[in-house]
């Protein structure tokens, strides 16, 4: 004798009913009603996106042993509920299997680095395989993503060692052209600098010798009789004692008798005549 049963299936979940052993048809989320014991609810699939996170092993075309972690969602079809529910026992062992058929079919033909730039690649055909397979059994692949490409800690450290020395050697040369520069800068600024001391002094000894004419000219002009060796006497008797004021001030004792002193007005002379 069979009698009326109420039944209530989740939100997101469909449950699958059977007469007698034998699938009946699917029944959607809230209040059903079924004639129990001849119809019962068998079983019930999630419609939400699920994760598995699948880890594997493998070796790259450089003989480097990596573990590769690939996370793959997937939800049922609803459409398929049937097939996802009957004609699968084990889905996830199911994505297990083939994500390991695809990673150590892909990897092994990369060397390492190539296999870090191309996870993206390596996510897309495990997607790929996965899809044309489990889409017969009900199941949408969402998305694949290679979550981590991890080789063993020997590698990793020699990576680590082989990056820290081209750093070192990259910032050795950056320094040691830091330091040609700032070489050729500092010898460029001296010669600029000894040039532009050698246009003062030149500079101001032609302004001297112009004053020296100058004075000369207009005390000739002015005082008769006068010619221009006086002149050049009284300028450089005037210019010695000047010499000797500002020596003495430092108590250097210098020779100064008439004869030094003339030997000096003499050589002083002598230059000044021949710049005139």
């Amino acid at each position: 004798m069979c009698c009326g049963c109420l039944i209530c299936i989740r939100t997101q979940e469909v449950g699958v009913v059977e007469d007698l052993g034998q699938f009946r048809g699917l029944v959607e989320p809230g209040l059903n009603f079924i004639c129990y014991p001849c119809s019962d609810v068998a079983g019930t699939l999630s419609l939400r996106i699920q994760q598995i996170d699948v880890v594997c092993e493998t070796k790259t075309k450089d003989n480097v042993f990596v573990k590769v972690e690939v996370a793959v969602q997937y939800r049922v079809i609803t459409e398929k509920a049937y097939d996802a529910y009957y004609r699968l026992s084990d889905p996830t062992g199911q994505i297990q299997s083939y994500v390991f058929d695809v990673v150590r079919s892909t990897l092994p033909k990369m060397k390492l680095d190539e296999a870090f730039a191309s996870k993206a690649e390596i996510a897309q055909a495990t997607k790929d395989q996965l899809q044309n397979v489990m889409k017969e059994y009900g199941y949408e692949i969402m998305n694949t993503l290679v979550t981590d490409l991890n080789p063993d800690e020997i590698n990793k450290n020699a990576m680590n060692k082989i990056t820290a020395s081209k750093r070192l050697k990259e910032a050795a040369s950056h320094k040691a052209e830091a330091n040609k520069i700032q070489q050729v800068k500092a010898a460029e600024a001296d010669a600029e600098s000894r040039y532009l001391s050698g246009v003062g002094v030149a500079r101001q000894r032609k302004a001297i010798v112009q004053g020296l004419q100058s004075s000369v000219q207009a005390f000739s002009d002015e005082v008769e009789g006068a010619t221009p060796k006086d002149v050049m006497d009284i300028l450089l008797l005037t210019q010695y004692f000047d010499t000797l004021s500002s020596v003495g001030a430092n108590n250097l004792i210098l020779e100064h008798d008439p004869s030094t002193v003339a030997n000096l007005q003499k050589q002083v002379s002598v230059s000044f005549l021949k710049n005139q």
